[in-house]
This record gives structure tokens, sequence and C-alpha cells, in this order.
């Protein structure tokens, strides 16, 4: 199962298929296609440590419901916020979501 692609607008959404559909068919190259991607595509923050915290306090969320969310361990979560580790692929994707639009848009 493929993972839906989070874009910046609608419009965004339209402007992205397209060149997909132009590099598909031959007539857009993979760099510009990378290019779109950076465009179009919701951008990834990298957050430290007492942002990670600041956002789940935010969104009124304990460790536990939070990590629920991310499909993380609590363990993980207090790991982010004590910097002890730095969240990398899916969950960064998914926290620079949660920031951009909230906790209640990732479940």
């Amino acid at each position: 199962m493929t993972k839906a692609k989070q874009y910046r607008s609608k419009l965004m959404a339209s402007v992205h298929e397209t060149a997909e559909g132009l590099h598909a068919a031959g007539l857009m190259e993979k760099r510009t296609l990378r290019e779109f991607d950076e465009l179009c595509l919701t951008p990834i923050q990298q957050l430290g440590p007492e942002e990670i915290r600041a956002l789940r306090l935010r969104e009124g969320a304990s460790q536990a419901v939070f990590a629920r969310y991310l499909n993380v361990t609590t363990g993980l979560v207090s790991q982010w916020e004590r910097g002890a580790k730095r969240p990398q692929g899916a969950s960064l994707k998914l926290l620079s979501l949660v920031a951009q639009k909230g906790l209640a848009n990732v479940a």
C-alpha cells in the first residue's frame, strides 16, 4: 500500500500529478520532476527537542497520545524531547505535517 503524498494545496497536487504524468510519458526528466517535488510537496522541517515538546503541548497531547498518532513508542518521543535522538524519515515527515496542519490531520 502506497502512502498518499501530502501537497501544499489542491492546486499544487494537480501541478505535481501533471508533472508525474509527463515524466511517466518520457516528456520530463527525473531531475525536473524532483524540482516539482520540492515546489509542490509539503516541506520537511527539522525540529529540535524544544520544538517537538512545544508542538506536542500545543496539541494538548501526552507523550503517549502523541506517540500513538505518530506510530512510534512513548520512549522515542521522550528521547526526541530530550535530544537523545532526532526524528528521521516518516516520523520527521509526520512531525512536519503536525506542525503545519495540526495533530488531528495525521489521524
